[in-house]
């Protein structure tokens, strides 16, 4: 009989896991507690732009994959991965609650010589101090019984070039027996797995990660206002310093970073580093810069539209990323809320989301006094926004 997987979390992270595993024979249980989500997947219908419906159609009909929302599907488990959202609450700052939450819905149904390993993206030390007491709380097992382990995931949906199999993984156990079945359990999907020393450098390499993609984009939003002010192209100038063939990495202009990775995570390390009276300035600074930047277009939204009251602005794109349908964290709100207070009347186009704070897509019409593309998608057709003036976040040629 195959090994049981039961793969907790069905987005972006999880459900490409799960169907991954599931193509090389183990029996998969895709955990989700988005019951309009599982009884979608229980039809073959994938809620990601990565994962196709007849893909997923297979494996469900091949009887290797099977969505479920019954945490007692665990127990039929012998490795329990945990892919759970871990955002920011409200006063940005770690919110650790469907983690939390998730360990105590699965924990009774653990069974003694489980793998048991979070994806999840967490601050160092958080598996060892929060995560593993909780654990042993609800299994009521001595975290001796079990194996545990940490892999933070890699995913950037729609990259065309790097993908779960080709990417490195870091792995790293509480113990070396735990490390080894882990590393093991994931040369099945990927085809390098990087082993960590320790939990905790592990924690902190994901952290790393993603605040340095945070610092250069907001260090290059800077640069393009600067560019924008002096008159210079800054593609052009980003373009010039990529001919230098070390010490560079290009980073490209945007309304701001999204999604649930790059906002997010530097603030991990941040808020962990003041635990130890610690300030991590150069992540702050650049979470500031990456908050104001839709701010500075709604102040050239204001300055090509001088007459504010009653002019009609629409927002091209809403998600984070192009050719996704993903709005977390993304910098969009932040620029339709604040042109609202500013006195326009603000619509938003964006086919692939369709429905967002309670609102619906409007069409692409030159009934407008400014469009704003914010996410350039590769559906887009702005020919028929007609004659309407247009500001690009891209700074780029549309």
């Amino acid at each position: 009989m195959s090994q049981r997987i039961c793969v907790i979390g069905q987005g972006y992270v999880g459900l490409p896991l799960a169907l991954s595993f599931a193509e090389k024979s183990f029996e998969v249980f895709g955990l989700d507690v988005d019951l309009s989500k599982v009884n979608n997947l229980k039809l073959g219908i994938s809620p990601i732009e990565d994962i196709s419906n007849f893909r997923l159609s297979e494996l469900i009909k091949n009887r290797q994959y099977k969505a479920t929302d019954n945490y007692a599907d665990v127990h039929d488990s012998e490795v329990i991965i945990v892919c759970v959202p871990t955002p920011l609450d409200g006063n940005r700052k770690p919110d650790l609650t469907y983690l939390f939450s998730c360990i105590k819905s699965f924990g009774k149904y653990v069974k003694k010589g489980s793998l048991l390993i979070i994806e999840s993206t967490i601050a160092p030390g958080t598996i060892k101090k929060d995560l593993i007491p909780l654990i042993e709380q609800e299994t009521g097992l001595s975290i001796d019984n079990f194996d545990l382990a940490y892999s933070s995931e890699r995913v950037d949906p729609l990259n065309k070039a790097w993908n779960l199999r080709n990417t490195p993984k870091i792995v790293a156990g509480l113990t070396r027996e735990s490390q080894i079945r882990a590393k093991s359990l994931y040369l099945n999907v990927v085809d390098v797995v990087v082993e960590s020393s320790s939990i905790e450098a592990a924690e902190t390499a994901k952290l790393l990660e993603n605040s340095f993609r945070l610092v250069n984009i907001s260090l290059i939003n800077e640069i393009a206002i600067f560019c924008r002010i002096f008159g210079i192209d800054v593609n052009e100038v980003i373009k010039l310093a990529s001919t230098k063939p070390y010490g560079f990495m290009p980073f490209y202009p945007s309304l701001g970073a999204g999604g649930h990775c790059i906002p997010v995570d530097p603030i991990y390390l941040s808020e962990k580093s003041r635990e130890f009276g610690i300030s991590l300035s150069m992540i702050e600074v650049a979470d500031r810069v990456n908050r104001y930047i839709p701010l500075h277009f709604i102040g050239l939204a204001e300055s090509k539209l001088k007459d504010l009251n009653g002019r009609k602005i629409l927002i091209v794109g809403v998600s984070y990323k192009p050719n996704v349908s993903d709005v977390r964290e993304t910098p969009v709100e932040a620029l339709l809320m604040g042109l609202r207070k500013k006195g326009f009347e603000v619509f938003w186009h964006d086919d692939l989301v369709n429905e967002w704070l309670g609102e619906k897509s409007s069409a692409l019409s030159n009934n407008y006094d400014l469009a704003i593309v914010a996410t350039l998608h590769d559906y887009l057709d702005l020919s028929k926004l007609g004659d309407v003036p247009v500001l690009n976040t891209k700074n780029s040629k549309l």
